[in-house]
């Protein structure tokens, strides 16, 4: 820990590569406990998507223990790289963009990281367009029927839902500006707060219900061949959902006291997960006794609930909930990512307004039209572009590098520096980076509408795209680095270029 900050001040960095925002955390900056990064997934997973994802399942047709057991081992599954990725943050005290340059290069880094970058912001404008239904729940009705509710074609929705949109994403900027300290202290302070309300909810549906009953009898509406259909795309949208985050996790990591505490507090994903995925599912399951018909969309059903005092609660909860998984999971990254693209002209905040002006672009709104295009083609999606990226950066460190960095060359331009290679890009990580992507595009091109039909493999292949797309960049990278080793072992006189 110690040597890497007396490697970074022995030499002077290159000013295009560095500034406060990138350089390796000093001890003094290391204060994440456990019990701090655990509080980090208690205030990322308590939130509406978390909610939705698990009704969606069930939505499509999946019993209630099939919804819970899929969202349970894909966040085991992403519990595995969270831990791998993470460690050399907290080793190195450097962030996901300056690893990156390890396996990519150092001007190659800026294509993994401004890809993360993209679904991040597409990430902030769902959870801010969350964030503005709740103001817009609390509206008195003679507004919320008004004209001003009434849907704009070219915009996709109605200028009092966009307006709610816009005030809610204002409302963030001030937690946003205050850096990573703020959302550290917002984090460790929401998360009892979110426990709490969760569990007010839980036990008002088991109250009103008369027990979970009903849960534990909703069974299945698929064959046995529907549901191992349904199974595969279900569980690589499950770790897409985390996906994001676990490649960027050394954003956090780099700031734990020890690995001891990242791996603590790493563990608490699958835990918080099983337990927020049941409380979706219950709470879901026991509308249909409540109120005749399932109700999935938590915000839909706080405005059922009625009553002043529990719609005040139910905004701060729900703004609480989306606020602390919003800012964590989908503004470091992309402000990271600004940073390290131009450290002269983006400091922390500036990326982080950058950020939230492209999640008004992503119009989040036609992200959210169903629960099939939210899990099959959004979630699913993505996962095909962060999936060859985990897979590359996890080779480069653990088999190339041996889980051995050279601090003063992630922040050089010489030729001569480890990770520069030809002119900057590492060329076997891009090919690999192109050919885990390409055989994912006609399963996406299907589910959008683009082609009618593929053949049966490409939509295997998409089903499982984050699997899929992993292993076939990380292996392809791996084969690639080793013949260019031994081709320099044969000719060390060989320049150095990929």
């Amino acid at each position: 820990m110690a040597s890497s900050i007396s490697q970074f001040d022995e030499f002077h960095p290159d000013p295009s590569l560095t500034n406060d925002d990138l350089k390796p955390t000093s001890i003094d900056q290391r204060n994440f406990s456990g019990w701090e990064m655990a509080s980090l997934w208690i205030g990322l997973v308590v939130g509406v998507p978390s909610y939705y994802l698990a009704g969606s399942l069930v939505d499509l047709g999946m019993s209630w223990w099939q919804g819970i057991a899929i969202v349970v081992l894909a966040n085991l599954v992403t519990l595995v790289p969270l831990i791998l990725i993470g460690q050399p943050g907290t080793k190195f005290g450097i962030s996901f963009p300056v690893l990156a340059r390890s396996s990519f290069g150092i001007r190659g880094a800026h294509i993994p990281t401004l890809l993360r970058a993209l679904v991040g912001c597409g990430w902030y404008g769902i959870e801010t367009w969350i964030g503005g239904e709740a103001i817009f729940l609390l509206l008195p009705k003679v507004v919320k029927n008004s004209s001003l509710s009434q849907s704009i074609s070219w915009l996709g929705t109605s200028p009092l839902e966009f307006a709610c949109f816009i005030t809610f994403w204002i409302a963030q900027l001030a937690i946003v500006w205050k850096g990573i300290d703020g959302i550290r202290e917002l984090e460790k302070y929401s998360a009892p707060i979110l426990i709490s309300l969760t569990s007010c909810l839980l036990i008002w549906a088991y109250v009103k219900a008369g027990g979970f009953g009903h849960m534990l009898d909703l069974s299945s509406r698929i064959t046995k061949s529907e549901f191992w259909s349904l199974f595969f795309p279900s569980l690589t949208a499950n770790i897409g959902f985390w996906a994001t985050l676990a490649l960027n996790i050394p954003d956090f990591t780099r700031y734990a006291k020890s690995q001891r505490d990242q791996i603590i507090g790493q563990a608490g994903l699958p835990i918080f997960m099983g337990l927020f995925t049941f409380v979706g599912v219950a709470v879901t399951s026991s509308t249909k006794v409540i109120f005749g018909h399932v109700i999935s969309n938590p915000i839909t059903l706080l405005g059922e609930i009625g009553g002043l005092f529990t719609m005040i609660l139910a905004i701060f909860g729900i703004s609480l909930a989306t606020i602390t998984t919003n800012i964590a999971a989908n503004v470091v990254a992309p402000a990271n990512a600004l940073v390290n693209l131009s450290p002269s002209r983006f400091t922390f905040r500036r990326g982080a307004i950058l950020t939230a002006l492209l999640g008004i672009v992503c119009q989040p709104w036609r992200l959210l039209k169903s629960s099939e295009s939210f899990v099959y083609t959004w979630l699913v999606g993505y996962s095909a572009l962060l999936g060859p990226i985990m897979g590359i950066i996890l080779v480069d460190y653990y088999l190339i590098q041996k889980m051995n960095l050279s601090i003063k060359d992630l922040y050089t331009l010489s030729s001569n520096g480890a990770y520069y290679y030809s002119n900057g890009y590492n060329l076997a990580a891009i090919l690999a980076l192109v050919v885990g992507i390409l055989p994912v595009i006609p399963g996406f091109l299907q589910n959008v509408g683009i082609l009618d039909s593929i053949p049966k493999s490409f939509a295997i292949i998409y089903n499982n795209a984050w699997f899929f797309s992993l292993f076939l960049a990380g292996g392809l990278y791996w084969i690639l680095s080793i013949l260019k080793k031994n081709q320099k072992e044969i000719d060390p006189l060989l320049p150095n270029t990929s």
